[in-house]
């Protein structure tokens, strides 16, 4: 289930976002934007998938900056995904499936999407998701 969701969405629980730049100038000073979702994992799971989906009817997107990280129960994490991509409205990707490092417990699966560095991705929206594997 994402963080903040209320839980009461059809499963599997599909996020809807759109990548923005930070906003004022305090946003762009600390970096506050909305391209960090994380997802509890309430569970032990084999395996995580990971989905990203454009959602953009823009003829012409940017490229979409997505990386992905496992979180541990420890505070540590582990990047499972960075890449760039420019998926036509409609399509995208499946993320693995990872599993997790033997003795790490997974607490949450982080989404990031978007880049000051990338601006071109502004104002684009998408869906991911999350699916535990037994």
């Amino acid at each position: 289930m994402p963080i903040g969701g209320n839980g009461d969405g059809p499963k599997p629980y599909i996020v809807k976002k759109k990548v923005e730049r930070p906003k004022g100038l305090i946003g762009k000073a600390v970096g506050r934007t909305n391209w960090n979702t994380d997802f509890v994992v309430n569970q032990p799971f084999a395996s995580y998938k990971l989905f990203f989906t454009a959602d953009s009817t823009d003829s012409n997107p940017g490229s979409y900056p997505i990386e992905a990280f496992l979180k541990f129960s420890d505070g540590s994490n582990l990047k499972v995904v960075n890449e760039f991509m420019k998926p036509p409205t409609g399509t995208g990707a499946q993320f693995g499936p990872f599993q997790s490092p033997s003795g790490k417990a997974v607490s949450q699966v982080n989404f990031r999407i978007g880049a000051n560095n990338d601006p071109g991705a502004t104002g684009f929206s998408y869906r991911i998701s999350v699916q535990g594997c037994d």
